[in-house]
């Protein structure tokens, strides 16, 4: 063979690969959107393996995903991820990132400045489930932030370029714990995001852990269920929980 066409064969390779590179990523949102709506399994990141997080991502490694649960201390999550069997892991939070396609956050709200510093670039073109909620006696200065400008355009403002999504913010986990997967019709849980696909990836994953999603609207609209708004603490079904925010049935 001469040298010239080996050179060409080597690049017309190297340009064949680059360009299924550069597809795959292009494809990734609709593959995760394929993978939820199919029922695929999808790989979940939990930062934050407190009660909710705990709960929550313990029902979704029941419902057959990969959860890594991850913490400050991840040999303090031995106990859980044992009780949960080989679908669940501990590791720290960049690995809980790395590992997740889609990421559950389930921090006190005061730490979302740190994470936004620490993870935003990480978390940058994530699906990203928020859980978190301002208690201005607890989380301090982030609450007033919070109160004027709405949890869901906070939230952003410091996870700029993740995909987020307000979800399991309103109820305890206890009452996660004791409703999910109940006899129809489910508790309600609201969503809300302004990523079209990742609002549907998150309600793939709202009735894989047993409940039934409500999209309340865009980010903005968040703060309609965020702490001491109308629609926050209510353990209704979604058509009492549309009727009492007046959405479309």
């Amino acid at each position: 063979m001469r040298k010239h066409d080996a050179t060409d064969r080597s690049r017309r390779t190297l340009l064949v690969s680059g360009g299924a590179l550069i597809l795959a990523a292009a494809l990734w949102p609709a593959n995760a959107l394929a993978q939820a709506a199919s029922g695929t399994k999808m790989r979940i990141g939990v930062i934050g393996s407190g009660r909710i997080g705990g709960t929550i991502g313990g029902l979704w490694v029941k419902a057959g995903h990969p959860v890594l649960f991850s913490s400050r201390h991840p040999e303090q999550l031995k106990d859980l991820v044992t009780g949960l069997g080989t679908l669940a892991k501990a590791g720290t939070v960049d690995e809980a990132i790395a590992f997740g396609e889609v990421v559950f956050l389930a921090v006190p709200y005061g730490a979302m400045p740190q994470i936004g510093r620490d993870h935003a670039t990480a978390l940058k073109g994530k699906i990203v489930l928020d859980a978190g909620n301002a208690v201005a006696a607890r989380d301090g200065a982030i609450a007033e932030e919070v109160e004027r400008d709405g949890i869901g355009a906070t939230s952003q403002k410091y996870l700029p370029g993740a995909r987020l999504v307000r979800a399991f913010n309103t109820l305890s986990y206890a009452i996660f714990a004791r409703e999910a997967n109940r006899p129809d019709p489910k508790l309600a849980i609201p969503i809300a995001g302004d990523d079209a696909e990742a609002v549907q990836v998150a309600a793939g994953l709202v009735r894989n852990a047993g409940f039934d999603p409500v999209v309340v609207g865009k980010l903005a609209d968040a703060k309609r269920f965020q702490r001491g708004a109308p629609g926050y603490g209510q353990a209704v079904t979604a058509a009492e929980f549309k009727q009492k925010l007046s959405l479309t049935p």
